[in-house]
């Protein structure tokens, strides 16, 4: 079987090249392509037709336009990364019978409330990311192609610019810093949407009537205050430098930003454990585990 992976060096896509190999031949691009194929997402022909050369069973699109505050700036850009790339792709995909994994975010809510949001719940996503990626699941889910699309939120990995890295350079340069306190959600780690990924795409190209949109977190819930808290926290504990001997609060209304981000980001995983049948760790367990990789190997790329 082979599978098409795109976004090979970003976070997720990194695990994903681990995570997949067990269950068939991994064809894995970046945006340089590789072998006359094209895996760069602007390129939207170019990508629709690197899946009807290879064939695949199964694509997997681990590449997106990310840069949240830059999009509302490059909104046709990000449209055509986030949006008209991932149609190309579930048309082809449509075409030759694959099935397409993709991954979306919690922002397409508003983040009003403090309940964990449910897949069938209304979007009103509140930035230009946000509606890029919104259209980009609903062009996917009308394409009537198979499908996986996991919304996952706070993605983190060991390696690679993440919140997590951040407050560890800060906290060794600075006395005091400042995070916000009333958003809300999960960090999630790259390596367990990669393990989810793997073990949902076996499952479902057996029983495809387990295909659909699903929400993907670990359990349970923080603030970037106390996440930052904890990562300090995990780092002390491991003899890491950490200058900063206080963390302070901060609403979203003190810190302005060009894209306007929501509050509340839990995402309600019962669906996705109860089909797949999945536990999912608690985010204390996998951010504890990528700290310490960090720490250990401080110059990962």
């Amino acid at each position: 079987m082979t599978i098409l992976l795109f976004g090979k060096n970003g976070q997720v896509g990194w695990q994903l090249q681990r995570a997949l190999a067990p269950l068939g031949e991994v064809v894995a691009l970046d945006r340089a392509g590789a072998d006359g194929l094209c895996g760069n997402l602007e390129d939207v022909e170019g990508v629709a037709a690197t899946v009807r050369a290879l064939h695949p069973r199964a694509i997997v699109n681990a590449a997106a336009y990310t840069a949240v505050d830059k999009a509302e700036g490059e909104a046709e850009l990000a449209q055509r990364i986030n949006a008209d790339a991932p149609a190309a792709l579930a048309r082809a995909a449509h075409e030759c019978g694959a099935l397409l994994l993709h991954y979306s975010t919690d922002y397409v809510f508003d983040g009003s409330g403090s309940a964990a949001w449910r897949e069938d719940d209304a979007c009103a996503p509140l930035n230009a990311y946000g509606a890029s990626k919104l259209a980009g699941e609903r062009a996917i889910q009308q394409s009537g192609c198979a499908h996986l699309i996991f919304r996952t939120s706070w993605v983190y990995a060991a390696r690679g610019a993440n919140f997590a890295r951040t407050m560890l350079r800060l906290a060794a340069e600075r006395d005091s810093l400042q995070v916000i306190a009333d958003q809300w959600g999960a960090p999630t780690g790259a390596e367990l949407i990669a393990d989810v990924s793997a073990h949902a795409l076996a499952q479902t190209l057996a029983q495809p009537e387990k295909a659909g949109l699903y929400h993907l977190a670990a359990a349970g819930e923080t603030n970037w205050l106390d996440y930052a808290r904890f990562v300090l926290e995990c780092a002390a504990a491991q003899g890491a430098p950490i200058k900063a001997r206080e963390v302070l609060p901060i609403t979203t209304d003190k810190w302005p930003s060009a894209a306007r981000r929501p509050l509340n980001s839990r995402l309600d995983t019962s669906c996705l454990r109860r089909t797949f049948g999945l536990t999912l760790p608690p985010w204390q367990q996998g951010v504890a585990r990528a700290v310490s990789t960090m720490i250990s190997f401080p110059k990962t790329p």
